[in-house]
């Protein structure tokens, strides 16, 4: 049996090896290492498998964030509502740019945001929603776009976890995820469903006027080269990077369904089991499984780990800390308890090996090994 880890990316590597490698070379050969062909052919490409009207790509997921947030021209003082259970980029850009974060607190099943506290955040201050679309599924977007629509609110799709996923609202057809709110962010990081091989992320939007403004945030402010029209960044995705991605682009849909096949796998191998809440899939999205995360009963996690990684299997915690209860946010005045159903998941859930390598002997040493440390 091969070596489980956490996300493969070696051999994943090795399957499309000769495309990989033909697409840098052409790009060593071209010397256009930024703004060169490979980022204009990957931009059109993941334009047209979104449907979005406009993909700006960037240094980084965080990077799109910010980007987002400094498009949307958002001051000091102004609010942004997100949640408590993500990773802390999310809320991280809301800070630097000196805005307040304003949490609501997620669902248990879904682990995204429970979009009927979401109204109760809004204040006269409030400016923007920021939904992180968790582990690979969408939150209810269609209740989040009703509630900006009525208070006049942009909303960011954090899109980070959950590229590729398909969104399901009355009277449209299907979707993509990160397309439907007023800008999309999303990060290439290597372990992500579409990852390349170092940084890189990008925004989606629908607006004309926000793809002029981004595009000259993430290039120094600049539209004229030496001309500086506005307060930028220096963000921009290379081109080999952009070469890799758009090879692995085309293979996105195949990285998906492994996943989802994998996850079906484990959701059967751990079905009815006393102690393990499998992932809960909404009604209104796909799920394509950035994490496989469970949700544990009475279990001693730390010690189940330990086990797990003796017998050569990574399992992960993502997130021991809401973001509410972390140092970097003590400013804010948050206690225990205010945002209780984070703070369980923080303290229950549960990641196992996902990635599009996985084969059934893995899958089953995996989930043989993981009832067996459980009872």
């Amino acid at each position: 049996m091969k070596p489980i880890q956490m996300v493969d990316l070696k051999s994943q590597y090795l399957k499309i090896k000769n495309e990989l490698d033909e697409a840098v070379v052409k790009v060593m050969e071209s010397s256009a290492y930024i703004n060169g062909p490979a980022v204009k052919n990957f931009q059109q490409h993941l334009e047209e498998y979104l449907k979005v009207k406009h993909v700006i790509p960037c240094g980084n997921g965080t990077d799109a964030l910010q980007v987002a947030m400094m498009a949307l021209n958002l001051k000091p003082g102004d609010e942004v509502i997100t949640t408590p259970f993500t990773f802390i980029a999310t809320v991280e850009v809301v800070g630097l740019l000196g805005l307040t974060p304003v949490f609501v607190d997620v669902e248990p099943d879904t682990f995204n945001m429970d979009v009927r506290q979401l109204e109760l955040a809004i204040t006269q201050k409030t400016k923007a929603i920021v939904p992180v679309h968790l582990f690979g599924q969408c939150c209810n977007m269609q209740e989040i776009m009703r509630i900006a629509d009525k208070h006049g609110l942009a909303v960011i799709e954090d899109n980070c976890q959950a590229i590729g996923a398909e969104v399901f609202i009355d009277n449209y057809p299907l979707q993509k995820s990160g397309t439907l709110g007023t800008i999309g962010c999303t990060s290439f990081f290597p372990s992500k469903n579409l990852g390349c091989y170092g940084d890189g992320g990008a925004l989606f939007t629908n607006d004309d006027e926000l793809d002029y403004r981004i595009r000259g945030i993430v290039n120094h402010g600049m539209f004229t080269r030496y001309y500086h029209d506005m307060i930028g960044v220096n963000s921009r995705l290379d081109s080999i990077q952009a070469a890799i991605l758009d090879i692995k682009l085309k293979h996105l849909d195949e990285y998906i369904a492994a996943r989802q096949q994998a996850a079906l796998y484990y959701d059967k191998a751990f079905a009815g089991h006393p102690k393990i809440q499998t992932p809960v899939v909404a009604s209104h999205t796909t799920h394509v499984f950035h994490q496989y995360t469970l949700k544990l009963t009475n279990v001693d996690r730390f010690r189940l780990i330990e086990n797990m990684k003796e017998a050569g299997v990574p399992v992960m915690i993502y997130y021991p800390v809401p973001l509410h209860l972390q140092k970097a946010f003590a400013h804010l005045g948050h206690e225990k308890g205010d945002f209780p159903v984070a703070e369980a998941l923080c303290d229950c859930v549960v990641s196992l090996p996902m990635h599009t390598e996985l084969d059934e002997e893995q899958l089953k040493y995996i989930t043989d090994n993981f009832i067996r440390f459980i009872d």
